[in-house]
């Protein structure tokens, strides 16, 4: 990431641009956390699977619970279920407290995907303080915390974009 500072007044930011700079903020550490992905052997992992094995969980969960965590249909959760499945980061087996019901659960390529997922974010978040320093870094957190509202850390976000 090479440093580059711009000096803007609040007055002569354009209202549209601070939404604008958040996302591509947000896009950019997308991007390069799949990149780092693809070279650690998970080069078919796109952004939303991530949201999906989120609302898997460490207890594993049906469909319909996973469209509920994502904000999206049962099929469309099915959907990327199946796609995880192919891909050998989920499997789906009984539900030991519900015959009736199948449960979605990580394999040990989901719970790897998910724990270099971390580890990358980690890295991430490094650079950046590199490259702005450990005090705006922090102070530039605690200024999102203070103005998102409370629960906003959702995994709807592939739902919410299709709304």
């Amino acid at each position: 990431m090479a440093e580059r500072r711009v000096e803007v007044s609040g007055r002569d930011a354009a209202g549209f641009e601070l939404p604008m700079l958040l996302f591509a903020g947000f896009r950019s550490i997308i991007d390069e956390l799949h990149r780092d992905l693809a070279e650690r052997g998970h080069p078919e992992v796109r952004p939303a699977y991530g949201y999906a094995l989120q609302a898997v969980g460490r207890d594993g969960a049906t469909a319909s619970e996973i469209g509920r965590r994502l904000g999206v249909s049962k099929q469309a959760a099915g959907k990327t279920v199946e796609r995880l499945e192919r891909l050998g980061y989920v499997e789906r087996a009984d539900d030991p407290r519900d015959g009736r019901r199948k449960l979605v659960r990580l394999t040990a390529r989901g719970v790897d995907v998910l724990v270099r997922s971390a580890e990358g974010f980690d890295r991430l978040r490094a650079r950046w303080v590199e490259v702005l320093g450990a005090d705006r870094v922090c102070a530039m957190e605690a200024d999102l915390r203070a103005m998102v509202p409370e629960g906003a850390f959702r995994l709807d976000v592939p739902g919410w974009f299709n709304d």
